[in-house]
């Protein structure tokens, strides 16, 4: 994973043998031996992490982590703090100041090379969100309501013996629910429950096998209920490589040390925070893939989405030798509607129509909005009769009663439809065809309004 890497470290000898460890790894790295120098570093190029000292000068170093982390240009930047952290709260401070994550000095160059991967892969997810959440609001989307937030969910994996380790946690954090689990639980995916926010893997009181716990993060990364979960892995000092490799399989965070209950509420929120975040990424992809395949009118699906959609259908009657028929709609006068009524009117006979079509077709069947006042129908496993049946009941549907708009007025509507089917052709032109036969069902329905609307006509086979 190429990245640009930014040491800050007053002591020439450190630099050097991290700069030369890292360059091994096909990092850019750019060394500076003060903060001041950092500083004017990243002015002239950001780099994509930061990992800086805080062994001398450590005020200094604290306060250049907290300048970076509330600058908007550089916060999402990931800071590895080094140092000797001679008392649990340095540690705290550390990371309260804004450092992602800490090495104590003399640390393993495979721990600090998975720390890297692990923060590189954060921090694209982050940026990632950001720039979604730029786009939504350059685009003019209005922004989620804010609802009631529901509390996170904590789960404790440790061994039985240890299960009361962190028994407090909870109630040091706010709105978390915690509950404890097992090991076999998690590997034998008997885990109940609904959404599982952060586990926490304690095994600081001994690991007799390491495979354990990377069948743990397996299991947890490819269970559909516990992929997205986030996952920090407690582990004592002696196990450098079982930590290095459960960050690679996913683990959000390791902590090797004997470290106080403080840095493990720290560590935790900032897990639980990331979590949210990268949920409400999904949810915007979710929510403006929904908003791309939908008309905003009607709520029903657009011309986007029902041509794929048609795709699909003609791949499914080749393979099983049977029709599907294309109805194009549009109603009849309708501009008339809109200069005598007002576009008011006219939009709410766009959505009673559609909701007319809606509540008169299988879910099998596709109805989408594909023009100002025109709707698609393609209905699977049809032939000429049953199509013919079809559009005339759904022609009779929209003329069978009126429509009342805003105010009360009394509009009447009709219909006109043109019907296509598909024919006998060859699978590898069968979708090349979709086009033709959309276009044949909008010349029949162009016969249908010249030969005096309200009606259905069939394309001519």
């Amino acid at each position: 994973m190429a990245g640009d890497i930014l040491i800050v470290d007053c002591v020439a000898t450190n630099r050097i043998v991290l700069k030369v460890k890292l360059l091994a790894a096909q990092y850019r790295v750019r060394p500076c031996a003060s903060v001041c120098e950092a500083r004017t570093e990243m002015e002239v190029s950001q780099p994509d992490l930061v990992i800086v000292d805080t062994s001398k000068d450590c005020a200094d170093a604290l306060q250049f982590c907290r300048d970076m982390k509330a600058n908007s240009r550089t916060e999402l930047i990931p800071l590895i703090a080094t140092g000797g952290f001679a008392t649990p709260q340095d540690r705290v401070n550390a990371l309260e100041a804004g450092a992602d994550d800490i090495l104590t000095t003399p640390f393993d160059d495979h721990i600090l090379q998975a720390r890297i991967r692990s923060l590189l892969r954060a921090r694209d997810a982050r940026q990632e969100l950001h720039m979604r959440e730029g786009t939504r609001t350059a685009l003019g989307f209005a922004e989620a309501v804010g609802g009631f937030s529901a509390p996170s969910q904590l789960v404790l994996v440790s061994p039985a013996s240890e299960q009361r380790t962190l028994h407090h946690l909870p109630g040091m954090m706010e709105n978390v629910r915690a509950r404890v689990a097992d090991v076999h639980q998690i590997i034998s995916g008997s885990l109940e429950g609904g959404t599982n926010d952060l586990f926490v893997l304690d095994f600081r009181s001994g690991l007799n096998d390491h495979n354990t716990l990377y069948r743990l993060l397996s299991e947890l990364r490819s269970q559909s209920a516990t992929r997205h979960s986030g996952i920090l892995v407690l582990l004592s000092n002696q196990h450098n490589h079982a930590a290095a490799m459960a960050l690679d399989l996913g683990a959000n965070d390791v902590v090797l040390s004997d470290i106080n209950i403080l840095e493990i509420r720290h560590r935790c929120s900032v897990l639980l925070q990331a979590k949210h975040e990268a949920d409400a990424l999904r949810r915007t992809v979710e929510t403006g893939l929904q908003a791309a395949i939908t008309d905003p009118l009607t709520g029903l699906f657009n011309r986007r989405y029902a041509l794929p959609h048609l795709g699909r259908l003609a791949e499914d009657s080749t393979r099983s030798g049977r029709q599907f028929a294309v109805m194009v709609l549009d109603i009849d006068h309708f501009k008339a509607i809109n200069d005598t009524y007002g576009h008011a009117a006219g939009d709410d006979v766009l959505k009673q129509v559609a909701r007319r079509l809606q509540d008169n077709l299988r879910a099998v069947d596709l109805l989408a909005r594909i023009g100002g006042e025109e709707f698609l129908v393609a209905i699977p496993d049809s032939d000429v009769v049953h199509a013919r049946t079809a559009a005339e009941r759904l022609c009779a549907l929209i003329g069978a009663s009126p429509f009342y708009v805003i105010g009360g007025i009394r509009i009447d509507v009709t219909v006109s439809v043109g019907v296509s089917l598909n024919g006998s052709r060859e699978p590898d032109v069968f979708c090349d065809d979709l086009g033709e036969l959309v276009n044949a069902a909008d010349l029949a329905l162009y016969q249908a309004k010249l030969t005096g609307r309200n009606k259905v006509s069939l394309a001519a086979a």
